[in-house]
């Protein structure tokens, strides 16, 4: 019960954030009460930060890298290109914007995806002069894609880092099996939003009020830097599987080679159009204190009861069938990441399966539902993630106000059908792909 009510406190305190609080202090200080009162010891503090380390900083790193290309003008380019391509036809630019979101969110994670595309795609639509109720529908819909289509790679969700790591799931592996998994996942969203928006996408808009898209690069060293460098990345990413190395090296090396470019090293004095100061202050160093907090007080209450009762779960579940235990369990994770928060229902599915006695391919089905239920089961409640919350933050600064109520009518709606049809799909494809034996 201790372990209960210290991880309720800490989690409302994460969302609350009371005058300003930031998360990682919330999240630290529900780690020091938990300390304080025997619910962990130190030795837990070694376990989880060894679950948590790589993970945290190769989110940053990635971070880092999105707010440096956004700067330059990356992505602004890349959306002013995506609505030329609509040709003035709004029923071909909102696929064309959610297959945007699918890319940047595959590459630059869910955080990136949801916080730097949106604001672009907003400016863009007012510059449009598209009504409220298309506005929010484009918007709505950069949001849930972010989420819905962050299944490919390891980097695309903090969620996947972490699980790769825990279950020590090879870079390319991870892709084999996951990569024809999201291209369901991007059918099914681009399905459920063009129905669920269908009345309120415009069927015109005048391309002639557009920008040329080379007006948005800020930094073209940065800008062209940004292809080969993103090539490089994904080639070391998928050689790690053969040569192992923490995945935070490689996205650190890349991140500091950005940063380097940005800087202008060779030439130091000369004005520099990306400013890595505000990038710095920018990226989310409180991630860090808030993953090994956080996943602390998770530790404790799953140490008293939750991860007990979770793998006896799984086990029964195990018992149904594998269709039955991949689509339960993604179904069990993402109720418990919209009530909870996917990270540390995240923890808990991971510490559970580690517990709970598995046939090899069942439990194998059943890491890769964890991952898509926390991927897209944050979707269901405004705190199912970090990035909703501040996404909706965001959103609000910007003049576009979404109530609670209205974000899970919309959520719900939208979310199950996705996430069933991902489930089946990773049920059937894995099998397919694994060897015999």
């Amino acid at each position: 019960m201790l372990a209960l009510v210290i991880f309720i406190a800490t989690l409302t305190l994460v969302i609350w954030q009371p005058r300003g609080l930031g998360i990682g202090v919330s999240a630290l200080g529900g780690a020091a009460v938990a300390l304080a009162t025997g619910v962990v010891n130190l030795a837990d503090v070694a376990v989880v930060w060894g679950i948590v380390w790589d993970a945290t900083f190769t989110f940053v790193a990635l971070i880092i890298i999105s707010l440096i290309l956004d700067e330059a003008g990356f992505f602004a380019w890349a959306a002013l290109h995506i609505a030329r391509l609509g040709g003035g036809r709004g029923r071909l630019l909102f696929p064309l914007i959610v297959l945007l979101g699918a890319l940047i969110a595959s590459t630059f994670a869910n955080d990136g995806a949801a916080l730097l595309l949106t604001p672009i795609v907003a400016a863009i639509l007012l510059r449009l002069s598209f009504t409220p109720a298309a506005a929010l529908a484009f918007i709505i819909a950069t949001g849930f894609v972010a989420d819905t289509t962050s299944l490919p790679l390891v980097i695309s969700n903090l969620v996947n880092i972490v699980s790769a790591n825990y279950f020590d799931l090879g870079f390319g592996r991870y892709a084999e099996v996951m990569v024809p998994v999201n291209l369901v996942s991007l059918a099914a969203t681009l399905g459920v939003l063009g129905w669920y928006f269908r009345r309120d996408i415009p069927k015109r808009y005048d391309v002639a009020q557009l920008e040329a898209p080379a007006s948005a690069i800020r930094d073209r060293y940065v800008f062209y830097a940004a292809f080969p460098l993103l090539g490089l990345l994904l080639a070391a990413l998928f050689a790690s599987t053969r040569w192992p190395l923490p995945f935070s090296v490689i996205m650190g090396a890349a991140a500091l080679l950005l940063a380097a470019i940005a800087a202008r090293v060779w030439a130091l004095g000369r004005p520099r159009p990306v400013s890595l100061s505000k990038v710095i202050k920018n990226a989310p160093w409180q991630i860090v204190l808030f993953s090994l907090g956080m996943y602390l007080v998770v530790y404790g209450l799953g140490n008293a009861w939750l991860t007990g009762a979770a793998s006896g779960v799984l086990e029964w579940l195990a018992g149904q069938g594998e269709v039955a235990a991949t689509v339960g369990t993604g179904v069990a994770a993402a109720l418990l990441a919209s009530v909870m928060n996917n990270m540390p229902a995240t923890l808990i599915g991971a510490l559970a399966i580690d517990q709970a006695e598995l046939p090899q391919m069942t439990q194998e089905l059943i890491i890769y539902a964890n991952v898509v239920g926390n991927d897209l089961g944050p979707k269901f409640t405004p705190i199912g993630s970090l990035a909703t919350l501040l996404w909706l933050h965001v959103l609000a600064g910007k003049g576009y106000r979404i109530g609670w109520g209205q974000y899970m009518k919309v959520g719900v709606v939208i979310t199950t059908p996705v996430l069933l049809a991902t489930l089946l799909a990773l049920a059937f494809w894995l099998p397919a792909v694994t060897p015999a034996g």
